[in-house]
């Protein structure tokens, strides 16, 4: 389309994914959006062009982006990055051994990004592996004690922080994009999890 990865290549942004935010702007009455220009700018050039999937994708992306630039506070404290976490966390919720196949399901992440991340975590004494004994191809992930400590400690302080950053927005809003959110993931996954590398 016009491009919604959220990473505008100037100031103004000139993908579909500020585009996305933009049109939400004009469309929805959100002020202070800092997409809803792009979109403006698309229906005065393109006035033929329905630009309403911008409003959608466009935000998604640009909310995504904005996040990943300002990292995660509690995280990087404690010297961690988020897909780190994301593994760490796996293997403490599921509350079992996983294999780097595995593992990479879980996090939506490929298994080249597992091996790299599981040697890290391994090197700093959080993870350790267990080879099996039917196959030697095949390890088996788990927490150290040190792991697990440190996903408990941090995983309190993360929410708090999430929580923050939502704060902008009442219950029922929180409630209502997190549904929203949840039947747009579900449809995707649908269509395109089986694309997903």
């Amino acid at each position: 389309m016009t491009g919604t990865n959220g990473r505008g290549t100037d100031g103004r942004g000139s993908t579909g994914a500020e585009a996305g935010g933009e049109a939400a702007h004009v469309a929805g009455g959100t002020t202070g959006d800092t997409v809803a220009e792009v979109v403006r700018q698309w229906r005065s050039v393109r006035p033929d062009l329905d630009t309403g999937p911008m409003e959608i994708i466009g935000r998604v992306n640009r909310c995504s982006a904005l996040l990943q630039q300002a990292e995660d506070a509690p995280l990087r404290h404690a010297g961690l990055s988020r897909p780190e976490f994301d593994l760490l966390g796996a293997l403490r919720r599921t509350g079992q051994e996983l294999t780097p196949s595995e593992l990479a399901r879980e996090t939506f992440s490929s298994g080249a990004a597992v091996t790299k991340r599981v040697k890290q975590l391994t090197e700093q004494g959080l993870v350790e592996r267990r080879g099996d004994d039917r196959d030697r191809r095949v390890a088996h992930l788990r927490l150290t004690d040190a792991g697990r400590e440190l996903v408990d400690a941090v995983l309190p302080e993360q929410l708090a922080y999430e929580a923050a950053v939502l704060s902008g927005l009442g219950a029922p809003e929180r409630g209502a994009l997190a549904g929203l959110l949840g039947d747009l993931l579900h449809h995707l996954e649908g269509r395109l999890g089986a694309l997903r590398v």
